[in-house]
């Protein structure tokens, strides 16, 4: 992790959960941090605790609504004119409404649309243009999937965020293939944790992909609890 240290990185969705856990990590590895969510209350508390703690990053508070393009570019901006750029993607945030397809609302439908589809391709489109600008070729763009990005439940209240996460999927197959003839060194991840993975193995696992040597590409990681059958 040494070459990352003092280099930004961005957590989506980093008020709890998997985004918290990851840019805790990151910060404790000695990169600057942007965490942001629509309430930034719980990162700003996180990013006290990682002073406290003395880790030698350090976690910045950014409120920003996903759902609202124009949110997403002005964080943009102001990274880069307060930390020159990113380094680091990494998609983390999504939502799951209970918004069956025969009876759910339309906005619903279209929310989870926008955080979880349309703000995940802004936020790499932009990160991947501020590391091209740069002339950064070791960046990486990671996406934080799920298995129901692989496989449709038996379940009403999850089929429309299901197709979400199967567009994730393919989101990050093209996004590989751009990449490839971009002719760029920057780096895809797409995770697929499966249900009840403890949120610290995933955020290990990303510091073992950013530990990985430049010219080592890691894909697709599958993560499951070993007692999954299926």
């Amino acid at each position: 992790m040494d070459r990352w240290r003092g280099r930004v990185a961005l957590v989506t969705g980093a008020s709890v959960g998997i985004g918290a856990a990851i840019a805790k990590s990151l910060v404790q590895h000695g990169m600057k941090v942007v965490g942001c969510a629509r309430n930034v209350e719980q990162i700003q508390k996180l990013a006290a605790e990682c002073a406290s703690s003395g880790f030698s990053g350090t976690l910045i508070p950014y409120k920003c609504d996903l759902s609202v393009q124009n949110d997403m570019l002005s964080m943009f901006s102001w990274i880069k004119v307060q930390h020159q750029g990113i380094d680091v993607c990494i998609n983390n945030a999504g939502l799951a409404l209970p918004e069956p397809l025969l009876s759910g609302k339309t906005s619903g439908w279209r929310t989870m649309m926008d955080v979880n589809v349309i703000a995940l391709s802004v936020c790499g489109r932009e990160a991947y243009q501020s590391m091209k600008e740069r002339k950064v070729d070791d960046g990486h763009i990671i996406n934080i999937n799920g298995m129901c990005g692989h496989r449709v439940l038996h379940n009403a209240d999850l089929h429309f965020y299901t197709a979400t996460k199967y567009a994730v999927t393919a989101l990050t197959e093209g996004l590989r293939q751009e990449l490839r003839e971009a002719k760029t060194h920057i780096l895809y991840i797409s995770w697929f944790s499966g249900d009840g993975h403890a949120v610290a193995d995933i955020a290990n696992a990303v510091l073992y992909v950013l530990s990985a040597p430049p010219h080592v590409q890691i894909g697709d990681i599958q993560m499951r609890p070993a007692e999954q059958l299926t």
